[in-house]
């Protein structure tokens, strides 16, 4: 599980720091293609944090189980 805390960590990651950049840019600028952009990367990191919660949680119960019924 450690691998997929760090991959879900880096991809989160990589799209909230675009996110903030863009959104910087739009306050320092007005551009109205930067805001749109910050909100579509800001929309990938709220998926991809939702997504890596969802399997955070199942992951537990699966182990769970596994060990219910098998020791």
């Amino acid at each position: 599980m450690k691998f997929f805390y760090w991959t879900m960590a880096i991809v989160i990651a990589g799209s909230f720091v675009p996110s903030l950049l863009y959104l910087v840019l739009y306050v320092v600028t007005g551009v109205d293609g930067c805001l749109r952009r910050a909100r579509g990367f800001w929309t990938v990191t709220r998926v991809f944090s939702l997504f890596s919660f969802n399997i955070l949680i199942w992951g537990h119960v699966v182990v769970g189980l596994w060990q219910i019924w098998f020791h």
